[in-house]
């Protein structure tokens, strides 16, 4: 696969660099606020336009380090300026140019890359003079306006000019692991173990990370992408304005995820909140993963492991399909093991079963165990299909069944795990009669008789 070309975003704090990733991006990806500061991890995101691919980094604001988590944030500025083709530095048109602007000026101009100037809020009233930009020594310069999206097309059409012409397509196999837990429970510090390289910023702090940081990897041909998410905190633990936006771009993450990876800190197991996230991605219908991090931590001995496993397991028994895995990203002890896991459950959502496979077995788990009901409304359930753009749901078809016990669903589910697989990932039954109407008038059953005719029919061609 070709390099795509990469675009990084610098400039000092509150300059509008988020504003701008996201104007080109055409969606919020970045966490805006007035708030100075606001990004942290330099947050990557592929753009397009024209046809044209590229690479867009969102930097952290340049200023002086005065300790040695601010010394990190600066330092991965330096990365990603050193990584780039193409540097744009963001300065205020409604601000006197100021020796931040020119340090950040000087330090993209001895990368010896081509070099933007990005006059940003332009809408506003201009302080300083053009030949203050032009003694900056950047060519070319170029004035937007985030808020009124004046300026962005000059910017991208003076972009594609001093960048090569590539055009990436994602591969359509590519698997999406997300990265979720409390705040400090090593999310971020697993996700360095896991891509292999200083991506996001690993503190000894809680909340470090506030937006999703993803980076891609491949393993065993595969490829994979990573997102590293903010820390889920209990509702009223949660404060206003970014940490808040942080929460839910965790959440949008889910969305986006084949599987997540549950972190549990190993000194701080039995959390309830921890058993919550677990029941949002079952919810979400994402493979799921229990991981105990920071294993190497803990005072342990040869049988603290199978001490705490059932424990654990006994918690967790509403997803009793996740597996448990004890990790530690310092030792790298599990790490590899957890991608064999990823690619072990993404084959098992996408597992089809033949129609005729999937009635034969409803026939014999309702003769081994009837479903229980009312008098004169036992529940009866006739035919079974499997969701073809959505394989972990099954559609049951029956009478009476909303009538059946929720006991008996998790029979029922136990009984399809254990004929046909499905492990690390939720799967779900949804029940409708078969002689229900439609609010337009017309009975499915009909319908549906083709359907599952001609599911067998190709299965008996196959």
């Amino acid at each position: 696969m070709k390099k795509l070309p990469i675009v990084a975003i610098v400039g000092r704090a509150n300059v509008g660099k988020s504003s701008l990733f996201n104007a080109i991006l055409d969606h919020r990806e970045a966490i805006v606020a007035q708030e100075a500061g606001t990004t942290r991890d330099s947050i990557w995101a592929k753009a397009d336009y024209n046809g044209q691919h590229f690479w867009l980094i969102d930097t952290a604001g340049i200023k002086d380090a005065e300790d040695d988590f601010e010394f990190t944030i600066q330092e991965q500025i330096q990365q990603a300026a050193d990584s780039a083709d193409v540097i744009w530095v963001v300065i205020e048109a409604d601000a006197l140019i100021t020796d931040e602007d020119r340090r950040v000026a000087k330090m993209a101009l001895k990368t010896r890359k081509p070099v933007f100037l990005v006059v940003n809020k332009f809408d506003k009233k201009l302080k300083a003079i053009p030949e203050d930009y032009q003694r900056l020594g950047i060519k070319p310069i170029i004035l937007t306006s985030t808020t009124q999206n004046r300026g962005i097309e000059d910017l991208l059409d003076q972009l594609t000019l001093a960048i090569p012409h590539m055009t990436e397509y994602e591969a359509n196999d590519r698997m999406h692991l997300a990265i979720l837990g409390r705040p400090n429970v090593g999310k971020s510090a697993l996700f360095n173990a896991l891509a292999k390289k200083q991506q996001a910023i690993v503190a000894d702090r809680a909340g470090t990370t506030r937006d999703v940081n993803r980076t891609i990897v491949r393993y065993k041909s595969k490829e994979i992408e990573l997102m590293d998410t903010a820390g889920i905190r209990r509702a009223g633990k949660i404060g206003q304005g970014i940490e808040r936006f942080s929460v839910i771009r965790s959440l949008a993450a889910i969305e986006q995820s084949d599987v997540c990876l549950l972190l549990m800190d190993a000194n701080e197991l039995h959390v309830t909140l921890d058993q919550k996230i677990a029941g949002m991605v079952k919810e979400a219908g994402k493979g799921l993963i229990l991981v105990v991090s920071k294993w190497d931590s803990l005072d342990k001995d040869a049988f603290t492991r199978d001490s705490l496993a059932p424990q654990i397991v006994n918690n967790y028994d509403f997803v009793p399909w996740a597996p448990l895995i004890f990790t530690s990203s310092v030792s790298g002890q599990n790490v590899t093991k957890l991608f064999d896991l990823l690619l072990d459950i993404v084959d098992k959502r996408q597992t089809s079963i033949k129609t005729r496979d999937l009635n034969r077995w409803l026939r014999e788990t309702v003769d081994k165990h009837p479903p229980a009901g009312l008098k004169n409304r036992m529940p009866k359930l006739n035919y079974i299909i499997q969701e073809e753009d959505s394989p972990i749901n099954f559609k049951v078809y029956g009478a009476h069944t909303k009538f059946l016990h929720w006991s008996y669903k998790r029979f029922m589910e136990r009984e399809l795990r254990e004929a046909f697989g499905f492990d690390g990932t939720p799967i779900k039954f949804w029940f409708f009669e078969k002689h229900e109407t439609h609010k337009h008038g017309v009975s499915p059953t009909k319908e549906r008789n083709r359907e599952i005719r001609r599911r067998e029919h190709e299965d008996k061609i196959s």
